[in-house]
């Protein structure tokens, strides 16, 4: 019997979090879609904390009406490099967290590269 999307989608993320692992020097980027926004956070595994995030929920991409969601993932991901600058971050490691690169998570991810990220 075939697995349920989320179920597939859990399987994968595990699969991909054996291998990807933050350190402060290069943290995870871990990227979270739902059906009305996304979000990344930008986490060192090794203290267990969270450096730094954005997501389309902050004031300046939310009052953006009648766009679509891929040009919202777009502006996370130049507000993740932005936010990722600030913080002292200029190298990452991707997750996608179980999705797959395309659409909303390949266009956060370019936007990200474009705004001086290295992954």
């Amino acid at each position: 019997m075939a697995l349920a999307k989320n179920q597939r989608r859990l399987k994968i993320k595990r699969r991909i979090r054996k291998n990807v692992f933050g350190t402060s020097e290069t943290p995870r980027m871990s990227v979270f879609r739902s059906n009305k926004g996304i979000y990344v956070q930008f986490i060192d595994d090794v203290n267990n904390r969270t450096i730094a995030s954005a997501s389309s929920c902050e004031k300046e991409i939310s009052e953006n009406k009648g766009i679509t969601k891929i040009e919202q993932a777009r502006l996370v991901g130049e507000k993740a490099a932005k936010v990722a600058a600030d913080a002292g971050i200029s190298n990452v490691v991707f997750d996608r967290n179980g999705y797959l690169y395309h659409g909303r998570v390949k266009e956060l991810a370019d936007a990200a590269r474009n705004g001086g990220l290295k992954f």
